[in-house]
């Protein structure tokens, strides 16, 4: 006789899905990670809407993260209009991402990953016995939504944004008063990395793909190539050709592979495999005092990997502010013509896809867009799958627990919700 077991209403991840598990004895049956939020029809209802509206559209697709949609769909259609943005003008982008990243990083590792390994059951207890860990955080989360709104307008849906540019640029003299609120984030960060790398990680490593931007000589967050840790280099206009999406039929997430393999990880864990050697030195000592060995194929590694991404791109925010041109004209014209291209940023949680068709007027005529956490379902799946079977013979509580600090580690955006996991386990 099947036996379900619910655990409904998990908070700590943006969005709410389900996992259901069947079981028959100690074998996994059948695992499915299901997304069940309504499809939001994004894609859709951009057709017909004018070239300079996207960006702004694309960025009500998160409140988290609608830094990497915006910056995204400009690039996809400045490269449509054939538009090259001046240095300034790419720095500035540059740093808005980080500090996109730096706030959605922050709140996820300190508000809702660390309490699965300080057997704190939310931030609310943890912040009873660790309230300086839990202000860190929510003080780097600041610094990162400060540094979005000096150059996005406000760090929820940036306004100043525009295609060629922005419709105002701060001076530099604005960003190097910013540079102390900025140390004073990365100290904070390095405060604490002794407590969050010294954390009993679980020890689980299954080989996939890793995908990530890379640069020879930088962190990439805006630009760089595709390359994967199987021997993948792409551009972004190639990224489709060999990238696929399915729909499967129990999510509304669509599921992606890379042609002739497998599914593939996105994120902070792949970003650190493949530009290891571009990380910042203190952020290299705080992964090599931990108890992983990089590359690192332990998803619950990315918990970690975020820590050294706060470290390093505080510090690139700080060399593109002392060292970068950031003066001159805030936008140039764009001039109208048909076409199609494709643009890739790094999200907080990995790669984020748009491509877009206009004709000569401007007007949109196809979309496409995907985000890193459609391009992480399957593998959390798999994942999970090979996971638990370590845990087959445990209780219904702990096989939910541990999937759930598992499908954590992805920080998925399933929405702006707030809440992401119900488990079913049926056991034959």
């Amino acid at each position: 006789m099947a036996r379900i077991v619910d655990v409904p209403y998990i908070s700590r991840v943006e969005g709410k899905s389900a996992l259901e598990i069947k079981m028959r004895g100690d074998t996994i049956e059948d695992l499915k990670f299901r997304i069940y939020e309504a499809p939001r029809f994004f894609e859709a209802f951009l057709i017909g809407r004018r070239y300079y509206e996207v960006h702004e559209i694309v960025s009500r697709i998160c409140g988290v993260c609608p830094v990497t949609h915006q910056i995204t769909a400009l690039k996809s259609i400045e490269k449509i209009l054939g538009l090259e943005v001046p240095e300034h003008i790419r720095y500035l982008r540059e740093l808005t991402a980080i500090g996109g990243i730096l706030s959605s990083h922050a709140l996820h590792l300190f508000a809702m990953a660390l309490p699965d390994y300080t057997g704190h059951p939310d931030i609310i207890a943890m912040a009873k016995d660790q309230p300086d860990i839990v202000k860190a955080g929510f003080k780097i989360k600041e610094v990162g939504d400060s540094l979005v709104e000096i150059i996005g307008g406000r760090s929820v849906h940036p306004v100043s944004t525009i295609v060629g540019g922005f419709t105002s640029i701060p001076t530099r003299e604005r960003l190097k008063r910013f540079k102390d609120t900025l140390i004073e984030a990365r100290n904070l960060a390095l405060k604490h990395s002794s407590f969050i790398s010294s954390l009993d990680y679980p020890r689980f490593e299954r080989r996939s793909e890793h995908i990530a931007f890379y640069d020879r000589g930088d962190y990439p967050v805006n630009y760089g190539i595709v390359k994967s840790t199987e021997g993948l280099e792409l551009t972004e206009d190639d990224y489709r050709r060999q990238v696929y999406e399915v729909e499967v039929g129990y999510s509304t997430a669509k599921h992606s592979y890379v042609k002739g393999r497998s599914s593939f990880m996105v994120g902070p864990l792949p970003r650190v495999n493949i530009n290891y050697r571009n990380l910042s030195d203190d952020a290299k000592d705080i992964l090599s005092s931990s108890m992983f060995r990089f590359p690192c194929f332990n998803p619950f590694a990315s918990n970690i990997a975020r820590l050294a991404e706060i470290i390093t791109l505080i510090d690139k925010a700080l060399m593109i502010i002392d060292e970068k041109p950031l003066e001159g004209r805030p936008h140039v014209e764009a001039k109208l013509r048909a076409g199609e291209a494709s643009a890739i940023t790094e999200a907080p949680r990995g790669l984020n896809f748009h491509s877009y068709r206009l004709n000569d007027s401007g007007v949109v005529t196809y979309t496409s867009i995907a985000p890193p956490t459609c391009q992480n379902a399957a593998n959390i799946e798999a994942d999970l799958l090979e996971y638990l079977k370590d845990y087959t013979d445990r209780s219904d509580y702990e096989i939910a627990r541990r999937s759930e600090m598992l499908v954590r580690a992805y920080d998925p955006c399933i929405s702006c919700a707030t809440h992401f996991l119900e488990v079913k386990i049926s056991r034959v």
